[in-house]
């Protein structure tokens, strides 16, 4: 079987489109507003505050925020996502032109924050708020702080009048202050720091000083600021990039759509400057999701009204019988965009195994497929047992009683109470005695299009992208083995003109990026074989061998056990790689190595799923891998990660230790239509050798969980549409 997929890579589709994101946003209907009158804005840091300081309040659950500043010399862009209703956290990349303070006219620097909510404002108490500032970067934005805000409105006041005062430490602690009350040795920024170590005992140190604020949200379109700045920005004036000549700060802002607000601001009595912010919910699509009305479930008769329809005698035997609703419900699938890869039958359970290429939710899916059922199914079967499977790995059993389905349709509240009697299994590796859909194998699958690369973070040009045409190819001979590659051929870009000397002081297993990036217009980024099945209901098992990533080569084992029900998973990995060639077609280099890692996944709740790895990387340090996500009902997911191992400080070089960020946006978001592709992104503030793991294709525990339980439950209002 030949399918010939789009002709556009989805990659450089959705990377346009998610650069589209802020001009859709910008287009919605205006009369609807993001930023009512009591709602949070963002400051020339790109968090919660007033112009240049920090406010107590946080952002609604979820939402993700970007701000873009600039004044004076300096401008910041920042990602911030309210990780949970009490937890903020906010990466930064900064640059300060004409500081010259480690080798480039343009200081580059990358930031991490957060803060904590420690009491919710009430009618009486204001919002309070612990944060710390650029806490893992080299410490020039350095601070923490407390700080309290306040609503207040009235009849005499139009709008929402914000009162927010604070003390702060460090970098907000430089100008005014009042005193070293918790100890005074803090050590000023030094340019050239490495950076990306946690200064705990600077935390709360030395000078403190008072802070406040005022801001007034006229109406839905139209707020003024208005603050005093305990930031005395002692290195930008010891450069002369700015000058400042006053603590005071003032501003106007307008918000032009629902998740656009622009303003200007006069700052530090000689300085002008704008501060752009985006925000969005990942819980609010770009688009509806238009998913086309399934069938109404097709109800039997009572067994008094036709007592012969619930006859068994339609099975003369379950061989038989099998195979011919596979025959009949191959069709009823595709039209739904499921494929059906086996049935077992008898006369009163029937098996469904199918795979899903349309719904992202797969709950969905599962609905679909039991509609199906029931218009095709004699009135003899009550029992309904559907197996979502993914890459010819059974996810689970989901058991339905047929009565349950007819009886529950249009109640109140269908997806509750379809749950309390659903039952949820491990599925059998293997389906004795089934009917399988023979037209399946072998299969190849082909698509060509455009791809987009991207490098960040280097100090003469912070994005840099490679355009350019990919050739992606696989072939499946049986159920399980996979053969696939990639062709690559640059068009255009300017990724391989960073230079860059390698001064790192492990093996050079990723430090060696650019020389990759120059190595030829052609490249094959991955070449390998794998198999994959499942040696018990609840253990996973997967082989590959080949090319496997762009720059190592070799064989790659792994078993994961990951029952249903159960939050909890483990897994084992174990590798023996070689480092590519830097043209990406055949070669090798010298260099091997033997890496593995243990790991453990839980799924905590509030959508959280956590990560352990530990084990041996590519640079043979040895360490772990800690990782944490959230994930919304409709596939968005953003997390973080941190790799610690007994590579020093000093050995990794600049960061200090590995440590990023990770988005996922779900296609079917952009585009408003059924779609299972994602989109995923991992930005590192900075690439080294030390923690650096092998990017093997195909890893078991994002392939099955989204068939376990929790996955389905997430969305188990999508059995209904």
């Amino acid at each position: 079987m030949i399918r010939h997929l789009a002709h556009t890579t989805f990659g450089a589709v959705l990377f346009a489109a998610t650069a589209l994101v802020p001009a859709y946003v910008a287009a919605q209907d205006t009369d609807r507003v993001f930023n009512t009158p009591n709602r949070p804005t963002l400051n020339f840091y790109g968090t919660t505050g007033l112009i240049d300081m920090p406010s107590a309040e946080m952002l609604p659950d979820g939402q993700v925020a970007i701000g873009i500043s600039t004044f004076g010399a300096s401008t910041r862009t920042t990602l911030t996502f309210q990780a949970l209703p009490r937890v903020q956290a906010s990466f930064r990349y900064a640059g300060i032109k004409d500081a010259n303070l480690s080798g480039f006219d343009t200081y580059r620097d990358r930031s991490f924050d957060i803060r904590f909510l420690l009491n919710k404002e009430s009618r009486f108490f204001p919002a309070l708020t612990v944060g710390l500032q650029d806490f893992a970067g080299t410490g020039i934005y350095a601070g923490e702080f407390i700080a309290a805000t306040k609503n207040f409105s009235g009849a005499r006041i139009p709008g929402t009048v914000k009162a927010t005062v604070g003390l702060g430490w460090g970098r907000l602690g430089s100008s005014g202050s009042i005193g070293t009350p918790l100890g005074s040795e803090r050590p000023a920024f030094q340019s050239g720091d490495t950076g990306g170590e946690l200064s705990v005992d600077q935390w709360f140190r030395g000078d403190v000083a008072p802070f406040a604020g005022i801001e007034w949200q006229i109406n839905d379109k139209w707020g003024v600021k208005a603050e005093y700045s305990s930031d005395a920005y002692v290195t930008e004036t010891n450069v002369d990039v700015i000058d400042r000549k006053s603590r005071f700060n003032f501003g106007a802002e307008y918000q032009f759509s629902e998740g656009v607000r622009l303003g200007g601001y006069y700052l530090y009595g000689s300085e002008v400057g704008l501060n752009l912010e985006i925000q969005l919910n990942p819980d609010r699509p770009v688009s509806k999701l238009r998913i086309p009305a399934p069938r109404p479930y097709s109800v039997r008769p009572s067994r008094r009204a036709d007592p012969q329809a619930y006859d068994d005698d339609w099975i003369v035997t379950d061989a038989a019988a099998s195979r011919e609703v596979r025959d009949a419900l191959i069709p009823l699938l595709e039209k739904e965009g499921l494929t059906l890869i086996e049935v077992k039958t008898t006369a009163s359970t029937t098996e469904v195994r199918f795979s899903n290429e349309r719904y992202g939710a797969t709950a969905v899916s599962v609905g679909r497929v039991a509609r199906a059922m029931a218009r095709l199914l004699p009135a003899s079967v009550e029992t309904f047992r559907i197996v979502p499977v993914v890459n010819d790995l059974a996810q689970s059993v989901i058991v339905f009683r047929r009565s349950d389905l007819e009886a529950l349709e249009f109640s109140p509240n269908a997806p509750d109470a379809l749950l309390a009697v659903t039952g949820f299994g491990n599925a059998d590796p293997v389906l004795e005695g089934s009917a399988r859909n023979e037209a399946l194998f072998p299969a190849i699958n082909w698509s060509i299009g455009p791809y987009i690369t991207q490098r960040y973070f280097d100090p003469n040009e912070p994005i840099r992208l490679d355009a350019g045409l990919s050739l992606n190819l696989s072939y499946k001979p049986a159920p399980g083995w996979k053969i696939a590659g990639q062709v690559q051929h640059r068009l255009t870009g300017n990724v391989s003109d960073i230079f860059r000397q390698n001064q790192s002081n492990l093996e050079h297993v990723r430090s060696d990026a650019v020389e990759y990036d120059q190595g030829g217009a052609t490249s094959i980024p991955q070449l390998y074989v794998s198999r994959q099945w499942k040696t018990a209901p609840d253990v996973y098992t997967r082989v590959s061998a080949g090319y496997l990533e762009r720059m190592f080569g070799g064989v790659s084992a792994e078993a994961l056990w990951k029952p249903v029900a159960s939050r909890l998973a483990l897994g084992a990995e174990v590798n023996y790689v070689k480092q590519r060639a830097f043209d990406d077609i055949l070669g090798f280099q010298d260099y091997s190595v033997a890496t593995g890692h243990v790991s453990a996944y839980y799924e905590f709740k509030h959508g959280l799923t956590g990560q352990l790895d530990v084990g041996q990387y590519l640079a043979g340090d040895v360490g772990a891998t800690f990782t944490l996500e959230r994930e919304f009902a409709n596939g968005w997911r953003l997390g973080g990660f941190f790799t610690l191992t007994d590579a020093t400080a000093e050995e990794f070089g600049a960061g200090s230790f590995d440590k990023g960020i990770i988005l996922t946006i779900p296609a079917d978001w952009l585009l408003g239509k059924p779609d299972t592709r994602v989109r995923s992104t991992t930005v590192r503030p900075f690439s080294r050798d030390g923690g650096a793991r092998l990017n093997v294709p195909g890893r078991l525990y994002e392939q099955v969980r989204s068939g376990h339980r929790k996955g389905l439950v997430g969305n188990w209002s999508g059995v209904w549409e």
